[in-house]
């Protein structure tokens, strides 16, 4: 049945409290940020959300976030999944709290949704009320920002960013052209928020319409 959510599952959750001076050079870690956190999933996209909502709610940065080929169905170990995520703190405490955050957006927000009747199609219409840092500097917008984060596989991808576009008053900020590590596609768009919220639900729609009729044109 389409339209089923589809959440990440939380894989791997593991917090360093006082990260060794090297790994800290090759993570670029600020003098203050003396603990880092990390996280693996299986939907990158949801992911990448998730550590957002990190730094809304704690004293973090991601430092790394990177999505793994070909996605969680052909990972390179049962814990790996197709995203690793790294925040740094100051503390393990702020670390643990932004770990937590990820995990509760995790579990109750981000997540993709089925487009047809099979569940063979995946798609993410993910609107964001107010962004963090990393999101916010991923779009080149000002933190606080709505957002506007739609993914889904390429031809859906093109086909419904297009159509979001011209359904609301949003704005282009980031284009994901097929294919993504993952083999996915998307946009992230920007405006206000029931603009974000039109295009997404824009979005949705023509993702659906497509997986209904894919050879209409």
């Amino acid at each position: 049945m389409a339209l089923q959510p589809i959440r990440a599952e939380i894989l791997a959750v593991k917090l360093i409290p006082n990260v060794a001076p090297d790994l800290a050079g090759k993570l670029k870690l600020k003098p203050d940020q003396r603990s880092i956190g990390m996280l693996t999933c299986t939907i990158d996209d949801a992911g990448y959300t998730a550590l957002d909502e990190a730094t809304k709610k704690a004293v973090v940065e991601v430092v790394y976030a990177r999505s793994f080929y070909a996605g969680s169905a052909h990972a390179s170990g049962p814990l790996s999944g197709e995203f690793l995520g790294i925040i740094a703190g100051p503390t393990p405490a702020e670390v643990k709290s932004g770990l937590e955050a990820a995990i509760c957006c995790l579990q109750e927000d981000a997540c993709f949704y089925t487009g047809d009747d099979e569940g063979k199609i995946a798609f993410y219409p993910h609107v964001i009320s107010r962004t963090g840092s990393y999101l916010s500097n991923l779009a080149g917008v000002p933190e606080g920002q709505p957002l506007a984060y739609l993914i889904a596989p390429p031809i859906e991808s093109v086909y419904s960013v297009d159509a979001a576009l011209k359904a609301a008053d949003v704005e282009l900020k980031v284009w994901f052209g097929p294919p993504s590590e993952t083999n996915f596609g998307g946009a992230l768009l920007t405006g206000s928020q029931s603009a974000c919220q039109a295009a997404a639900d824009a979005f949705k729609e023509a993702v659906l319409s497509v997986a209904r009729v894919p050879r209409d044109f």
